[in-house]
């Protein structure tokens, strides 16, 4: 297992680099002025950490369990570190798709959404309960797909790097963003996702691969404007306590 531990270290030391350097880099060069930053860091970071402390005890255990009982079925020229990573990113598209088409799920994902400001932060304001949903479904799509698990690790890097990026605050330059935007999604896609509007918010669900909203029709038809208001529709960001209690609230 001493792999593995490598293998985590790794992904924990390239992420927190990342993390730094986006956040230096969006403090130079804003897309947009932010309106509140000590407050929402603090909440941002206290839920990433949260879900760091329940890691090692729920997810990581689901996920190990879940790449011991892989189903062989695949054949070997559909496998591949490549295939599976495509595979991912579109399973993390249906999954994201879902956490706004149900209610339940969205209670969760929306302690998301409630983040009134985006910065590279953003990317990390997940409540601990969509994290263990998310885990147990995505270990089904590991066993049925037989996924390695250094796959899965390697994916977790890439789609954190690419979520706190197209949250990021970055500005950069029209032309370079149009071109990426065709193969990953940026700023400029996903910005429009946190649009306090409910049909741009209901749009944009691609992570890593800009390709999926094209394909499957749920690209919103705006264009990011820098002044448009982040979050809710109808409402507001809430204090710490009460986004992680919000999920268990009856409505």
């Amino acid at each position: 297992m001493n792999w593995l531990v490598q293998l985590i270290s790794s992904k924990v030391g390239v992420l927190a680099l990342s993390l730094v350097v986006l956040l230096f880099l969006e403090r130079i060069f804003p897309a947009v002025k932010l309106r509140i930053f000590t407050e929402r860091i603090f909440k941002n970071f206290s839920l990433a950490g949260l879900n760091i402390i329940l890691s090692p005890f729920i997810v990581l255990p689901i996920t190990l369990l879940a790449a011991q009982w892989q189903l062989p079925w695949r054949p070997l020229w559909f496998t591949g570190i490549l295939i599976d990573l495509v595979l991912l990113d579109l399973w993390i598209y249906f999954w994201h798709r879902a956490n706004h088409a149900i209610p339940f799920l969205w209670r969760f994902h929306e302690v998301h959404h409630l983040d009134e400001n985006l910065d590279a932060s953003s990317a990390l304001r997940f409540h601990f309960g969509e994290v263990v949903l998310s885990s147990l479904v995505r270990s089904a799509v590991i066993i049925l797909l037989g996924v390695p698990l250094s796959t899965v690790v390697i994916f977790e890097v890439l789609v954190t790097l690419a979520a706190m990026f197209h949250h990021s605050n970055i500005r950069i330059p029209q032309r370079l963003e149009k071109l990426l935007s065709v193969f990953i999604v940026t700023p400029s896609i996903h910005f429009l996702h946190h649009h306090a509007l409910r049909e741009d918010t209901d749009s944009n669900y691609a992570t890593g691969l800009s390709v999926w909203d094209r394909i499957f029709n749920s690209r919103s038809a705006h264009t990011r404007m820098l002044d448009m208001p982040m979050g809710v529709e109808g409402q507001g960001d809430v204090s710490l306590a009460s986004l992680i209690l919000r999920p268990f609230w009856r409505k």
